[in-house]
């Protein structure tokens, strides 16, 4: 009977542990994975501080008229044209490099249309780099200085790809100094995250009309080819459709 006793407990040693045997493996496991995981998110954000920051193309700043923050033209002209953009969007640059400057020149400047800037930043959120959102940071940081619209031409010209490193903190704080910006106000403003409740607002008011994606383009609060991006036909039509309804 006291060896039948011995031998059941030695198998329920065995088993316990075996148990424990299993739950300090995974408790190693645990410890292991979060420590990876540590380290390449420190990684990430470590190593774009200490890598060089690369070329940085330079742009000659374009007249605009009546530049007013994130706005062009007469703040009472007939029409309002809101495009809501994410400075890390491909088909916002070319947007803003071949339909932008012919609303510009053809309605912004003859004081039929005042053209605003929205920030949509999206395409970080899956990133922990958060390139999108200090673009956005910046470009205010640069609006701040009344240099909104050389800023947001520099960041389209040195734009390669989505969550690449383009705009990096390191480079975005460049682009400033490229541009002759007041560095310690540029870098005070971009540190803080100053316009983050702007941005934010820009956001959520995209939202609201139905922003899906980038480049939005609105006239007068209807959105134009939603779902694709705008031809300067399509804005022009909705333009002068506006301009007709309001007399003028």
């Amino acid at each position: 009977m006291a060896k039948k006793q011995q031998a059941s407990k030695s198998k329920r040693q065995i088993i316990r542990e075996q148990r424990l045997r299993r739950q300090r493996q995974q408790r190693l496991i645990t410890i292991l994975a979060v420590s990876i995981g540590a380290i390449a998110i420190a990684a990430i954000l470590i190593i774009p501080s200490l890598t060089p920051v690369g070329e940085i193309i330079q742009i000659t700043p374009v007249e605009r008229p009546m530049v007013d923050g994130t706005a062009l033209g007469e703040d009472d002209a007939p029409v309002l044209v809101e495009v809501w953009e994410d400075f890390q969007c491909p088909a916002c640059r070319n947007f803003s490099e071949d339909v932008e400057p012919q609303i510009v020149d053809n309605y912004v400047a003859t004081g039929k249309v005042r053209y605003v800037y929205r920030h949509y930043p999206f395409l970080d959120d899956r990133s922990i780099s958060n390139e999108s959102d200090q673009a956005a940071n910046a470009s205010m940081c640069a609006a701040e200085q009344g240099r909104f619209w050389d800023y947001h031409d520099i960041l389209f010209a040195n734009w390669n790809s989505e969550n690449a490193g383009a705009f990096s903190d390191k480079r975005l704080v460049a682009y400033a100094e490229a541009l002759g910006l007041d560095m310690d106000s540029f870098n005070s403003c971009f540190r803080a995250n100053r316009y983050k409740e702007q941005i934010d607002k820009d956001l959520a008011d995209g939202n609201v009309a139905g922003v899906s994606g980038t480049p939005s383009l609105f006239v007068n609060g209807e959105q134009i080819a939603p779902g694709f991006v705008p031809s300067y036909a399509q804005v022009s039509q909705a333009i002068e459709t506006a301009l007709a309804s309001s007399g003028n």
